[in-house]
């Protein structure tokens, strides 16, 4: 493999069969149930094709995956982005969702329902479950013989690429919650919970940068590569983005979540005003068939007129009382 540079980056590409056919299977099924629905929000197309499966190939088909089997970092970057990163647009494109929207009503409409809200979906949706692949899955790939094995085996690497995707999907499904699952979660927890995997991801930066034995050594020191970083300089720099993109990966996860809950916020809001509405229209429908006629709707009392404690403290009607009573 020759010298890493910009040049070479730029005309280094690679073919990863088992990630193109993937990808490009999942956009034209994407691309071609979104025409279908009624109003598929242009958004979650663009985040589940352009960012989610752009991201994939990106760091398979591009010098990142060329020469992920002569240096550590390009193998690292690759293995954060597929489980950390690529998963998050693909959970935000909401594929769930467009698949039942896009399937007539019947049997086989009932069966992924069913599916969807099993109990097994349930476990693997569940805070701890998803916490834990996604935190233990790097852990065991480095310090394990499946790390070189990816590397000496063209099979092996490519069906841990595609498990790294699955993995990062089924973490994000159950953290956005843009799609049906069979039990919702507060988003504050998910919050918590990526704080807490902050930590475990510098830790195993941390870990891979100070480790003075480096990974897969024997296999490294079988390329003969006489270019570039020393052996343990390029774990250093791959420890780093473990560490640094890890993090970078939970920011746009936290701005989604914000979205997100203003948006529910916003809907649970105006579920309230349709409800205060329709108690306020059934008040004046119940007057005027007891023949009271109502010029002008009666206003709701604030909710603050009503509350016992502050009733008793300012006074009958919520009013405070005056200086001179």
């Amino acid at each position: 493999m020759r010298e890493l540079t910009v040049s070479s980056a730029l005309a280094s590409w690679t073919f990863d069969p088992a990630m193109t056919v993937l990808v490009v299977a999942s956009g034209v099924w994407y691309l071609r149930r979104a025409r279908r629905a009624d109003g598929w929000p242009l958004s979650r197309t663009l985040n589940f094709v352009g960012l989610g499966l752009g991201s994939v190939l990106a760091v398979t088909v591009t010098f990142v995956g060329a020469y992920g089997t002569t240096l550590f970092w390009p193998r690292a970057l690759q293995v954060i982005t597929l489980l950390a990163i690529s998963p998050l647009f693909l959970a935000n494109g909401a594929p769930f969702t467009l698949l039942l929207e896009t399937m007539p009503d019947g049997p086989r409409r009932d069966r992924v329902k069913r599916v969807l809200d099993s109990r097994a979906v349930a476990v693997l949706t569940s805070p701890p479950a998803g916490t834990a692949a996604l935190v233990v899955t790097p852990w065991v790939l480095y310090f394990s013989p499946l790390y070189e094995l990816t590397l000496r085996d063209a099979a092996a690497g490519e069906a841990v690429e595609v498990a790294l995707v699955v993995i990062g999907l089924v973490y994000y499904w159950a953290r956005l919650q843009v799609d049906p699952m069979p039990r919702a979660y507060p988003h504050l927890l998910s919050m918590g919970i990526t704080f807490a995997e902050a930590m475990f991801d510098g830790a195993l930066g941390l870990t891979i940068m100070l480790r003075h034995h480096p990974l897969a050594l024997a296999y490294y020191e079988h390329v003969h590569r006489t270019w570039g970083p020393s052996i343990h300089r390029d774990q250093q720099i791959g420890g780093g983005l473990l560490w640094m993109v890890g993090d970078f990966a939970g920011m746009p996860f936290l701005v989604v979540l914000a979205v997100r809950m203003l948006r529910q916020d916003r809907a649970e809001a105006e579920r309230v005003d349709r409800e205060l509405d329709a108690e306020q229209e059934r008040h004046v429908a119940e007057r005027a068939a007891e023949g009271v006629v109502v010029a002008e709707p009666e206003m709701m009392r604030p909710w603050w007129e009503t509350d016992p404690v502050l009733s008793r403290r300012y006074g009958t009607g919520g009013r405070r009382p005056s200086s001179g009573s």
